[in-house]
């Protein structure tokens, strides 16, 4: 397997405002990328080029640059650090061989740095951490450093030695340099620090340290870097992104640490499509990560996912705001892919062998009806709509026609905020949003069985029966078919799988089924009166028939929640959590703050971490992430009107697919 090394994919993650893309702004300006500085807050940051993201000055998506440093080239994904913005770094996350998470050496681990941790964990995604903002006042480095190996890991160990702190703070000293490190006692204890975690894992550092061998940098750095591309040591650097404090060093460590990526470019066409973005002049531009193989102009590649083909027109290199043309994508880079017209997020290029799995870090837990101020402008505003959802595909549009409603999902209000400036800003549209309700789900009660006959009115016939199931908590949608080739045709088969997860998208009380196993356990087709379409018919009202016969569960999404607070408020703060459905644990008061872990439920909760800032006059906090689904009686959720026809009504459901019955 070759090894591109001069190539680096690396990524920026953290907490919203710990200073991502002024990292990546100076970055670009110390290789020579740009010429001069952009701002954050300014809105002239050359990776925030939406003019939401220059207005608000936060990033809204994940921007791909690419700068050379020190004989290698860094392709370097700036992703969004808001939590309603998750999606965008989870789809970043999956093309990287490394990453920077960045955090505050003010504000310290905060609670999306948290889940951006496990995911990078979860991944093996070797990262280095870069603690910013030692210039600040409130800033402490050895404070950050304790937090981060209490929540996060351990592993993480200092290659550098902060000088002074915030109005004092001149720099950073490494620990690689002998002679300063002779004369130097902070230097020389994070030296041995490093060789204690190292000795730790490497029986050969082990040996020569109990022997007493002298351990010369040289030897130490080897026996390390192997360690960081295995994700089982952390880096951790110092600087002041603002000032452009250690950035130089941050990016000497991306080359010294982080892996390069592997692959051939001998080998079968293998990648996979992370970001979508509208281009004025190129149209649909679609980001590729090439993990083998090699895509050049005019060639014609494989959708593996989808079955079908398309036509590459131009294959260009991303330069902040700019492009160069290059006409070939090699084994382990990056480039924007323009003429794939019909390209979808996630979909894979050629062979699917070489690719990793997704990782999940988001689920919108928030449906949103969308409504044009302008009744005209209802078509270009589902057009608009399905534009967004397939660049972001979490909003997963739907649009009820015969309700003539639109809806997305959402991961907050925040979210919203920026739908609507996209909406005018780029399509020129204005439109009101409703009030953000809680996503529920179904699932079923116990097991039985679906029957469909449909055999009138003629020509027809498409006989199914389902076995349908509970499953794991999480476990979504497991599909089997027991029925043999001879009783019903592999052609019919499939079209019965596709048509199940949109059969289950609606259940007993309005929500998507999820966690259950639906197994077709007979299938009967007939040889003249058959049409593939009979399935699509077919397969709504047999499921529904035996969701009928199993019943539905509600379920409602939880929040894992932690709450810090002045310790004359924790009585008020159990009150609250009570009333609010929630489990937690014991308590603790440390130090006059009040602390409480535990799950609770969204639909009660949405609004409570803006009423605990107010009561608390600022001094409390609450963090959260997504803790799952868990059943929920139904007098406490919510049910909602169904879409169209249901397929328990037979004969207007019937009539309504074969648009026999006007719709209303």
């Amino acid at each position: 397997m070759t090894i591109k090394r001069n190539l680096r994919n690396i990524g920026i993650v953290a907490h919203v405002d710990a200073g991502k893309t002024t990292i990546t702004e100076h970055m670009l300006y110390a290789s020579g990328q740009i010429r001069s500085l952009g701002r954050v807050d300014e809105g002239t940051a050359h990776t925030d080029w939406l003019e939401v993201e220059r207005e608000r000055g936060i990033s809204v998506r994940a921007a791909a640059t690419v700068f050379p440093w020190k004989d290698c080239t860094v392709n370097l994904i700036d992703t969004p650090g808001h939590v309603d913005f998750s999606s965008e770094v989870e789809r970043a996350l999956r093309v990287l061989d490394g990453a920077i998470l960045v955090i505050s050496a003010v504000e310290g681990v905060q609670a999306h740095t948290e889940t951006l941790w496990r995911a990078l964990k979860e991944m093996k995604i070797p990262t280095l951490i870069f603690i910013n903002k030692l210039d600040r006042i409130g800033a402490s480095a050895e404070r950050t450093l304790d937090e981060i190996h209490k929540v996060l890991t351990p592993a993480a160990v200092p290659v550098q030695v902060p000088i002074g702190e915030e109005s004092r703070f001149a720099g950073v000293s490494g620990i690689w340099d002998e002679e300063q490190r002779a004369g130097d006692e902070r230097l020389a204890r994070a030296y041995e620090a490093v060789i204690d975690k190292l000795a730790e894992r490497d029986d050969e550092v082990l040996e020569r340290y109990v022997q007493g061998a002298l351990l010369l940098a040289p030897y130490i750095r080897d026996r390390f870097v192997p360690f960081v591309h295995r994700a089982e040591l952390v880096p951790v650097l110092y600087g002041s992104a603002i000032q452009g404090i250690g950035v130089r060093e941050l990016m000497d460590a991306v080359v010294e640490f982080l892996p390069a990526p592997s692959g051939t470019d001998e080998s079968p066409l293998s990648g996979v499509v992370f970001k979508l973005e509208r281009h004025q002049s190129m149209g649909r531009v679609a980001y590729v990560r090439l993990y083998g193989g090699q895509l050049k102009n005019r060639d014609t590649v494989l959708i593996a996912n989808r079955g079908k083909t398309e036509k590459v027109t131009q294959i260009r290199k991303m330069h902040a705001r700019h492009y160069e043309d290059t006409g070939l994508l090699y084994a382990g880079d990056i480039a924007a892919v323009c003429g794939l017209n019909d390209i979808r997020i996630g979909d894979i290029l050629g062979s699917a062998a070489a690719v990793p799995p997704e990782h999940r870090l988001s689920v919108p837990l928030l449906t949103v009806r969308v409504e044009p101020d302008n009744d005209a402008d209802y078509p270009r505003l589902a057009a608009a709509l399905q534009e967004l959802s397939d660049e972001d595909p979490l909003l997963d549009f739907q649009w009820m026609q015969n309700e003539r409603e639109l809806h997305v999902k959402v991961m907050g209000t925040i979210q919203l905020e920026v739908l609507s400036s996209l909406l005018l800003s780029r399509f020129g549209l204005t439109a009101s949003f409703g009030k953000p309700a809680v996503i529920y789900k179904e699932t079923p009660t116990r097991a039985g069985e679906g029957f469909v006959a449909y055999t009138m009115p003629k020509p027809c016939w498409a006989v199914l029966r389902f076995h349908i199931e509970p499953g794991e908590r999480g476990s979504g949608l497991v599909y089997e078919s027991r029925v043999r080739a001879e009783d019903l045709l592999p052609s019919y088969q499939n079209e019965v799988e596709r048509r199940v997860p949109e059969a289950l998208k609606q259940g007993l009380y309005g929500w998507e089924v999820t966690d259950l196993k639906v197994t077709l356990i007979y299938g009967e087709h007939h040889v003249y009166h058959t049409h593939p379409l009979d399935f699509v018919v077919a397969t709504p009202m047999g499921i529904m028939d035996g969701l009928a016969n199993t019943g539905t569960t509600l379920l409602e999404p939880m929040l894992q929640f932690r709450i810090s607070a002045p310790e004359d408020m924790g009585g008020r703060i159990l009150s609250d959590l009570v009333q609010m459905r929630a489990n937690f644990d014991n308590p603790a008061v440390v130090s006059g703050r009040f602390y409480v872990e535990g799950t609770i439920p969204v639909a009660t909760s949405l609004d409570y971490p803006v009423k605990l800032g107010a009561l608390s006059g600022g001094r409390g906090t609450m963090t959260t992430r997504f803790a799952g689904y868990r059943e929920c009686p139904l007098e406490l959720g919510a049910t909602r009107p169904r879409s169209g026809v249901n397929p328990l009504d037979r004969s207007k459901y019937i009539l309504s697919v074969r648009n026999a019955i006007s719709r209303e």
